[in-house]
């Protein structure tokens, strides 16, 4: 399966760590990788068809400290769509007058809605699909800007839809906030003070969060597999939302 990443913030952070450890998964998931910064109303986007693992800009991403408060990564394990660039996640989008984000881990078998707006596929995933068919429907379920809450709402409602299709892990997310949907496999954390030392699970690399933190500081993680070792990561369940705001979590659902 593909590998997710987000983070939310309530400051600006960046994500060398997190990312380092997502990016050595691209082992068994080289078909591409991507990874999304929101600052302010802007979007830093990287995307390469290649391996995260061999790819120049992956290796810039390593190396480069981009603070976002709100970052959305990906590492592809193509089952639909071919090896190339406009079908390697994350997606951007615009509505409302910002742009909008999303990644999807999994397989939709048969989903193939009615796409009548501005929203259009550029490759042909499933997931690129899956996204102009949710921002179709977001746009036309309000009338005016919404607030977190009344999108949480709206996307409780539609995020089964395409569920029913096959697996459908996701994350979205806005600049605001950060939505995340399980369908199989999806686990979260939070970062707060006390902060402490944290080990990556799939490579010799640690990192003392509370020498780089300050006491106000929350940060919340969201993964396909927890990305380290000795911290309290916790599973999402089965056709759980979660939405994340300023590092901190609620569930819907």
């Amino acid at each position: 399966m593909c590998q997710l990443m987000g983070m939310n913030a309530n400051t600006p952070t960046d994500v060398m760590f997190s990312f380092a450890g997502l990016a050595t998964r691209a082992t068994e998931h080289k078909d591409g990788f991507g990874i999304a910064f929101f600052e302010d109303k802007g979007v830093r986007l990287f995307v390469d068809p290649e391996s995260a693992l061999h790819s120049p800009v992956a290796d810039l991403v390593k190396r480069y400290p981009i603070k976002s408060s709100h970052v959305i990564a990906h590492i592809r394990k193509a089952t639909q769509g071919q090896v190339r660039l406009q079908n390697t996640h994350p997606f951007v989008r615009e509505l409302w007058g910002r742009y909008w984000v999303f990644a999807h881990n999994g397989d939709l078998k048969d989903f193939n809605p009615r796409l009548h707006g501005s929203f259009r596929p550029v490759g042909d995933t499933d997931s690129e699909r899956a996204f102009c068919w949710l921002m179709q429907e977001l746009a036309k379920a309000h009338a005016s800007v919404p607030t977190v809450d009344e999108l949480t709402h709206t996307l409780a409602e539609l995020l089964p839809q395409p569920a029913r299709h096959g697996t459908f892990n996701c994350l979205l997310g806005n600049g605001q906030a950060l939505w995340a949907h399980c369908s199989t496999h999806l686990h979260w954390l939070e970062r707060k003070h006390p902060f402490g030392a944290a080990h990556l699970a799939d490579e010799d690399l640690s990192v003392d969060f509370g020498a780089l933190t300050s006491p106000g500081d929350r940060v919340a993680i969201v993964a396909t597999q927890p990305l380290t070792r000795g911290e309290d990561w916790t599973a999402f369940g089965a056709g759980e939302l979660r939405v994340f705001v300023g590092g901190a979590s609620s569930g819907y659902g």
